[in-house]
């Protein structure tokens, strides 16, 4: 297909550039026929409540219903979510997903007597049960449930927290209509004519050349905010109290521990990430001290630290050729993976181009019966798109030695390592371009992104886990969230992190207000461990150890069976450590002075 043709729609794609859900269902009927057998099948659960104490074969034979069903409601959940994803305004798709939304909730609404009921049986005899070949494939499953006993309410407690789900997305679906469908930000008048400024949008401004325009489209953005300053405090304070009772309710010292606890990562991980960060930030400051004088400004604003030093390195990749580069970096992890991965970038993993009402963006949807399927939009002529692709590879990469490793009910890995295999390959595609870069114009562009992508995975990433723990500390404490305290509690950070080169506006603290991840707590610190636990795997990798690779490898097919800190350690990296955050530092530092050198002694590349 012509990518400069306009935008198809999805009738009119290639097949051959368009992800096949076979390995998924061959067509809707297969899956309408499945839904029925399971929408079927929910009656069984609580059949099964009685099986459950009943000896070996009714343990393992409700644990075997737990796994069937959940396998089918995987497979259900990611063709339902994909085809939706093909064209968000095909009714069909949309009625399909809502369907099998309900028929889920219901599911999991059946099984809500499992838990407490699995945790009154007597210890001693679920371990005597486990320790049979029978159960080997829910061991680690019973597990980890095992380990939630004394924060587990009884049944009657459980339901009336299970009632609470569709109540407790209030704050965060009211923020996300708030800011993406009521706020009106207006247009912003270009060389070209009037654009609509939106969330969309907005990056994309901020990354124009033009600082005036950068300057108006920020104003603008935070005018919409402003004037509803105190409605958006108000719903972040409500999810923070959500937060801190659903802690209390299950007996935890605090909702930060709460929030660590299913992934048993001990808080001085946390602490370890912010206070190596704090001790750090001066070569921040220092990055965003190169960052003015490279755009040859008096003083650094809000709208300035976005917008690229250099321009992108301008050259046109078809799809087969960013493939082939993707493949080509990723040699060093040996021919079974890149064989693989090739197999299925080239093949129908992936939905590679862009068509009318095609979900924006990229992403990986692994599963365990079935291709890690990719989409993509894929634009021949940014090379941030390549590296996209080698990203969303290293997702599907993890999720396909994960499953053919372990029992489905343990495969499942975590955010906290699935942004380590993403990264790491990122890590590696950047070595061979820059090692590559036929002259310096090239190398300032690369290296200018990897920085900034450091800038915003590792360092602003921490500042919004600190953000975070200050202001759940806050409402722990008995001290009120007001719309004043937020912003000055967001703005000590701004300054602390920007430093002394940063001139900030009466509106940069509103910022702290327009997150949609803290409606999600205590999980954006994740991004920041991944990025550094992937930068010293790749060092080490690219300097030549075997040993690396097989840990690396072990890592992968760990899935769900190990613990994200535990999983890491099998790959070589502690991360209950300080050692890795300090490396990464350290990388970044080195990083930012070839970006100097690059720029040049006065490092005053242009004006902006």
């Amino acid at each position: 297909m012509d990518r400069g043709q306009a935008i198809p729609l999805r009738s009119e794609v290639s097949a051959g550039d368009m992800w096949n859900l076979a390995s998924l269902f061959t067509d809707a009927a297969a899956w309408e026929s499945a839904f029925a057998i399971y929408k079927g099948r929910i009656e069984e659960i609580e059949g099964a409540r009685d099986r459950l104490g009943a000896g070996l074969q009714g343990f393992a034979g409700v644990l075997a219903l737990r796994a069937d069903l959940g396998l089918l409601t995987e497979r259900l959940g990611v063709y339902a979510n994909l085809r939706l994803t093909e064209d968000e305004g095909d009714n069909d798709a949309r009625g399909r997903l809502s369907r099998f939304m309900t028929a889920a909730t219901e599911s999991e609404t059946a099984w809500a007597w499992f838990v407490p009921a699995l945790l009154r049986l007597p210890p001693a005899e679920v371990e005597a049960m486990l320790a049979d070949s029978l159960c080997e494939s829910y061991r680690v499953f019973v597990r980890k449930i095992l380990r939630t006993r004394p924060h587990i309410l009884s049944e009657p407690e459980e339901r009336l927290l299970a009632l609470q789900a569709d109540a407790n997305q209030t704050a965060s679906d009211t923020f996300s209509v708030l800011t993406n469908v009521d706020i009106d930000f207006g247009q912003i008048e270009t060389a070209s004519g009037p654009r609509p400024l939106t969330q969309s949008t907005f990056s994309s401004f901020l990354r124009d050349p033009d600082r005036n325009l950068r300057q108006r489209a920020w104003e603008a953005f935070y005018r919409g905010f402003d004037l509803h300053r105190n409605t958006l405090a108000s719903l972040y304070a409500g999810s923070v109290k959500l937060d801190v009772y659903q802690a209390r309710a299950r007996g935890f010292a605090s909702s930060r521990a709460a929030a660590l606890f299913p992934d048993k990562v001990p808080e001085a991980v946390y602490d370890n990430l912010v206070g190596t960060i704090r001790k750090n930030l001066d070569v921040l400051h220092g990055y965003y001290e190169l960052r003015k004088r490279a755009l040859g400004l008096p003083e650094l604003r809000h709208w300035d630290v976005y917008v690229p030093l250099a321009p992108e390195a301008r050259a046109e990749h078809s799809y087969d050729e960013a493939v082939r580069l993707v493949s080509e970096a990723l040699a060093p992890l040996g021919p079974e993976y890149v064989a693989t991965l090739r197999g299925g970038l080239a093949g129908n993993w992936v939905d590679r181009y862009e068509n009318k009402g095609k979900s924006s963006g990229a992403f990986s949807a692994g599963s365990f019966s079935a291709d890690p399927f990719i989409l993509m939009n894929y634009k021949p002529d940014l090379l941030r798109d390549v590296f996209t692709l080698a990203h969303e590879g290293g997702h599907s990469m993890h999720s396909w030695y994960s499953s053919r490793s372990n029992p489905f009910l343990c495969y499942e890995y975590t955010i906290f390592e699935a942004e380590v295999a993403s990264t790491f390959n990122e890590e590696l595609l950047f070595a061979q371009l820059y090692a590559a870069a036929p002259d310096d114009a090239t190398r300032v562009s690369l290296m200018s992104t990897k920085v900034d992508n450091i800038v915003a995975t590792l360092f602003r990433q921490t500042m919004f886990a600190e953000f975070e723990a200050q202001v759940h500390s806050m409402q722990e404490s008995g001290e009120p969230l007001t719309v004043d305290s937020l912003r000055q509690t967001y703005r000590g950070l701004l300054t602390a992190y920007f430093g002394p080169a940063m001139t900030f506006e009466a509106a940069s603290d509103l910022e702290g207000l327009r997150i949609p991840h803290f409606y999600r707590a205590f999980y954006v610190y994740k991004y920041a461990t991944g990025i550094s636990a992937s930068i010293a795997l790749a060092r080490r990798l690219l300097a030549g150890s075997a040993q690396v690779r097989d840990d690396y490898f072990a890592f992968l097919r760990s899935g769900g069976s190990r613990y994200p800190i535990e999983a890491l350690r099998v790959a070589g990296v502690d991360m209950a450590s300080p050692g890795p955050i300090e490396d990464a530092c350290a990388g970044f530092r080195a990083d930012v002075e070839e970006l100097a050198r690059l720029l040049g002694p006065s490092a005053a590349g242009r004006p902006a």
